[in-house]
């Protein structure tokens, strides 16, 4: 790829962030299966030892000091936002957004913004979607692909969800370009998140007009809902008509705070769809259960949550001198937390390596834990709930195309399936 390079299109940005988080050719869920058998506390930083990709601390950011791989060490420290802090991501990825992304605030302005923010993506709001959400799969994107009885169905995965999120967040939902282009910007600004100094130089620049780009657009929005009353249900409305910190925002709160969650709006839904979509039809007999029974997809969700999360870790900051497991974490000292094990940790679920929509549920980290707990969690479900009806609905007989390479999730961290060839009657 050209440093000279002008712009990616939405997919290019999108495999650069695969690209980015693919990581070393390693059994990830053997190495952790060993570390929690061997060295469940390991010290030292496991990701940057064994997978070679970035976190959200950003390239510059100290080494982590301990490993955690058991479900009870890594519930531990999510659930104590206190002690175990994300103000450190405001310099790595947060460095974008001007300091206002939730994910790397912590304490009381934490609360404030989550407040803030919540309302849209409660299930009494998502809910009232449901059918527009419903009838954008099926119209725009599903019913035209019919006639054709084959398709790559990440072709579908990649662009339905950013659709529904921008729509929901209020952006303009006639003009498909623009927030194609809108999502290029967003995913171009994860994509920046670089170790190799040469990929950083290249996705730097592209991440440079990106975060300009996707200001002005937004706050182009912004101003115009704000002139006409705001008086819609998206996101950009409630949070032009809300207060913050007992007051009103302005248009650059409103604007950045927007950005910040554009990143993740969508483009982990679609590997969500597409592990979901790759589990469920390399198992046949399952696929006919649900197909039969649609009451089982939410259960075929949170099983593959589980057992293939998006995020494989996450990363914590020790507010104080604290010990984890036996090893002492110095005060601002990084923590890693190996979600991927702790999701298949032996001592919490039963037979962890198998994939059963049948078990009895506990208590899993796809979608984090605690007061980070993604935000978005209920969206996606719903996105993906109508994506698998329709599909099933659409696509008689769907399968897997015998003449294509079979669908591979991958990926040290934001695993998911490139692509997952099928056919169908």
């Amino acid at each position: 790829m050209s440093a000279e390079m002008n712009e990616l299109d939405i997919e290019q940005a999108y495999h650069a962030v695969s690209d980015t988080y693919l990581g070393s050719a390693v059994d990830i869920h053997g190495l952790c299966r060993d570390k929690r058998i061997n060295d469940p506390v390991m010290r030292g930083d496991f990701v940057d030892s064994y997978l070679g990709v970035p976190t959200n601390a950003g390239a510059k950011a100290a080494k982590c000091v301990v490993t955690l791989f058991k479900h009870k060490d890594v519930m531990a420290v999510l659930r104590d936002a206190e002690t175990f802090t994300n103000g450190f991501i405001a310099e790595g990825l947060g460095a974008f957004f001007d300091g206002l992304i939730v994910l790397a605030m912590d304490g009381e302005q934490h609360r404030r913004t989550r407040a803030l923010l919540q309302p849209v993506f409660m299930p009494e709001t998502v809910n009232k979607w449901r059918p527009e959400i419903d009838r954008v799969i099926r119209e725009e994107f599903l019913q035209p692909m019919q006639a054709d009885k084959k398709a790559n169905l990440m072709d579908f995965g990649l662009y339905f969800p950013i659709r529904e999120m921008y729509a929901l967040m209020g952006f303009p939902s006639d003009d498909p370009d623009k927030f194609k282009q809108y999502a290029t910007w967003a995913l171009a600004l994860v994509a920046a998140n670089q170790i190799d100094p040469e990929k950083a130089r290249i996705y730097g620049a592209f991440a440079g007009k990106a975060v300009k780009n996707l200001y002005d657009a937004i706050m182009e929005i912004v101003v115009t809902k704000r002139a006409a009353g705001a008086k819609g249900d998206d996101l950009i409305s409630r949070m032009i008509n809300a207060e913050y910190e007992g007051r009103a925002l302005d248009n650059h709160e409103v604007t950045t705070f927007v950005r910040s969650l554009l990143p993740a709006a969508g483009e982990t839904t679609t590997r969500t769809f597409s592990s979901i979509m790759t589990l469920l039809l390399e198992r046949p007999e399952l696929l006919e259960r649900v197909k039969r029974d649609r009451g089982l997809i939410g259960k075929l969700i949170d099983e593959t949550v589980r057992y293939e999360p998006v995020a494989t870790f996450k990363v914590r900051q020790a507010s104080r001198d604290v010990e984890v497991g036996g090893v002492l974490v110095p005060k601002g000292g990084l923590v890693q937390c190996m979600v991927i094990s702790a999701n298949r940790d032996e001592d919490v679920f039963d037979n962890a390596d198998q994939f059963d929509i049948d078990r009895k549920v506990k208590p899993s980290f796809g979608f984090g834990w605690g007061a980070h707990m993604c935000i978005g969690q209920f969206v996606a479900k719903v996105e993906i709930n109508c994506a698998i009806n329709a599909i099933l609905d659409l696509f008689p007989n769907i399968r897997l195309d015998p003449s294509m390479p079979a669908p591979v999730i991958a990926g040290a961290q934001l695993r998911g399936a490139k692509s997952i060839h099928v056919i169908w009657d």
